[in-house]
């Protein structure tokens, strides 16, 4: 319902015609960007993989690249049918818990693998506004630095009371929800006795983004929007933030929202932000299409355990 009046609101406030217009003329060379665009986001799921498994291993589960790949492909592609990426998460819970058998275990992994990646894309956006101080300038500029401030702020204080032994130590061990949070507590806490694991992880959730960026990039270039390079790097992370919030299918429509803000002020118009938004989401669930196949068979009777 959210998805629905979000895109029924955005599409009328420009005539139809404008919608039309911003359709591209498909070439030789849109494909190529849109293959890339593919590409580049199936780089990034790697990656993400890469990023989980290193938590796992921090936490003490030494498991294969292939096994949490096919896991998070799997997640991925539930994740793109339900409301945000919960359903995918809930599931990347079930098969790792039944992996391992232990599922307090695996939802801290999960937990503090989605810290990392909500922790760098401010920074991302901070970093770039500070290299070019006129983009803060613009309406965009400002609600990104806010948000990017806020957000930072806000997973700073949940890290910080997580890891802290008066807080997030206090919690004991009762019930399968107390045992998921004391398990995200002690992964926190290895985190900060082997500093150097926390920087691998992070230099990885970078990567990540990067990619992800890059991929959205190359859907810009496919329907013709030119914009500067720190432009994207700046507004594009708060567009990730945005879509992942609880409000919607697969961020259709607050994704779409998100852009026509942040991209106005650069010279983009509403028709052509709304067309990025869906083509993004298009890109994204053709690149999920690879999770079917350990989707469907990548589970079992023990897939089937209630995640905490």
């Amino acid at each position: 319902m959210v998805s629905s009046v979000m895109l029924v609101l955005l599409l009328t406030r420009f005539p139809t015609s404008d919608l039309q217009a911003r359709w591209p003329e498909w070439s030789g060379t849109s494909w190529f960007w849109l293959v890339a665009a593919v590409a580049a986001s199936f780089i990034a799921f790697g990656l993400a993989a890469l990023r989980w498994l290193e938590v796992c291993r921090t936490l003490g589960n030494d498991l294969k690249f292939s096994t949490v790949f096919g896991y998070f492909l799997a997640g991925q592609f539930v994740g793109n049918f339900l409301p945000t990426t919960v359903g995918g998460d809930i599931l990347r819970v079930s098969r790792l818990g039944a992996e391992i058998r232990d599922h307090s275990s695996a939802f801290a992994s999960v937990v503090i693998e989605r810290l990392t990646g909500w922790l760098v894309l401010p920074v991302i956006t901070i970093f770039a506004l500070v290299i070019q101080p006129s983009l803060a300038t613009s309406r965009a500029g400002v609600v990104a630095l806010l948000g990017a401030s806020g957000t930072l702020l806000l997973l700073l204080v949940l890290i910080l009371m997580a890891q802290h032994q008066r807080l997030g130590g206090r919690i004991r061990g009762n019930n399968s929800l107390s045992n998921s949070l004391a398990a995200v507590h002690r992964g926190l806490i290895s985190y900060r006795n082997v500093p150097t694991s926390m920087l691998r992880l992070l230099a990885v959730a970078f990567a990540f983004q990067l990619c992800l960026i890059t991929a959205v990039i190359c859907i810009a270039n496919s329907i013709g929007i030119d914009v500067e390079l720190l432009t994207w790097i700046a507004f594009v992370p708060m567009v990730f933030i945005a879509q992942v919030l609880p409000v919607a299918i697969g961020g259709i429509g607050v994704r779409e929202a998100a852009l026509v803000l942040f991209l106005n002020s650069s010279g983009v118009s509403s028709g052509q932000s709304v067309v990025l938004g869906l083509a993004i989401y298009a890109v994204t669930l053709v690149a999920s299409l690879a999770g079917a196949v350990p989707f469907v068979v990548g589970g079992g009777p023990s897939d089937m355990e209630e995640p905490p």
